[in-house]
């Protein structure tokens, strides 16, 4: 019994030395349904409860800022209280008077420097606590203002009434879910956003970078880490200001 004890703990124990002795960033790929706090606890399970990025963590806003892309799906002729498929839906309205040409052209609008309206179901916080939370709790929520949002470029890819699929390039702050409600608004209709995959998020993207949860092991993470030293890492951040404390984590979908 103490000889299987000692062969389990000692690649136990070198595993967990590698991993604190890195310091980097890997991208993980979140399938629909969990969120990224749950991922992060699924992974850190998967990795002996640890994860050996280090200083890496000190790099994350260098590292990541760049354009997103997305692909949706959107769904027309229903429009939902959360903007997608895990809301209630609130609306419905006809959609066989929108053609392509039409779609194509309402893009252009929503195409370079835009002022858009963030989701109620979202990340951005009053009084300390998630928009999304105070709804949940029966609290009413009052819509936060525009606000200025890129986006780079923005396609269509398939029409298939009610079905659409959008190819979006975009800067930070921007909403998809938004984004597909406001075009539905556009084409005298309604939307909401029926999947949605995160294509690139900064220098990483999800063909060449991200791992699936099926590689979630020590070597697929020490393969694909973009390394970072601590004097880069030491670089690169900084005491908190005002302005960052007060700013709410998002999660701009």
């Amino acid at each position: 019994m103490a000889g299987n004890i000692s062969n389990t703990a000692a690649p136990i124990t070198n595993c967990l030395s590698k991993l604190q002795s890195v310091n980097g960033l890997f991208a993980v790929y979140k399938k629909k349904g969990p969120t990224s706090a749950d991922v992060l606890n699924m992974l850190k399970e998967a990795l002996l409860k640890v994860v050996g990025v280090g200083s890496g963590t000190k790099m994350l806003s260098t590292m990541l800022t760049g354009s997103k892309k997305y692909v949706a799906v959107g769904e027309l002729g229903k429009a939902t209280d959360t903007l997608d498929a895990t809301g209630s839906v609130i609306l419905e309205k006809d959609f066989e008077h929108i053609t392509r040409s039409d779609f194509e052209e309402k893009l252009k609008a929503f195409t370079g420097d835009i002022m858009q309206v963030p989701p109620l179901y979202s990340a951005l916080k009053k009084d300390g606590q998630r928009l999304s939370v105070l709804l949940l709790k029966g609290h009413k929520v009052e819509a936060k203002p525009a606000r200025p949002v890129t986006v780079y470029n923005l396609t269509l890819q398939e029409f298939n009434p009610p079905l659409f699929t959008l190819d979006i390039e975009c800067g930070g702050g921007f909403y998809v879910r938004s984004l597909v409600d406001d075009l539905g608004k556009a084409l005298s209709s309604c939307a909401h956003v029926k999947e949605l995959t995160r294509t690139k998020q900064g220098q990483f993207t999800l063909e060449e970078h991200t791992l699936q949860e099926e590689q979630w092991k020590l070597e697929h993470v020490l393969r694909t880490l973009q390394p970072c030293s601590e004097s880069e890492a030491g670089k690169n951040s900084k005491k908190p200001t005002e302005t960052d404390q007060k700013k709410p984590a998002e999660n701009n979908t």
